[in-house]
């Protein structure tokens, strides 16, 4: 599976999987843009990006980890 800045949801989920324990909104967005490229299955240009998608993703991970932490 390919991923690519706009499939905010499953790199949510992958991200959640890489790091249970941690927070999503503490994340500095210079830290997800270089964890999003480092994901096996993303093929996008890494300059591609931009607040609102790196907010996207976030907000994504935020809800796979508040799900978990309930």
């Amino acid at each position: 599976m390919k991923l690519n800045w706009t499939d905010s949801e499953e790199i949510g989920i992958q991200l959640f999987e890489k790091h249970p324990d941690l927070d999503p909104l503490s994340v500095r967005f210079t830290d997800l843009h270089k964890w999003v490229c480092e994901l096996p299955e993303f093929t996008d240009d890494p300059k591609s990006s931009n607040e609102k998608k790196l907010e996207a993703i976030q907000m994504a991970w935020y809800e796979e980890w508040q799900d978990e932490n309930a």
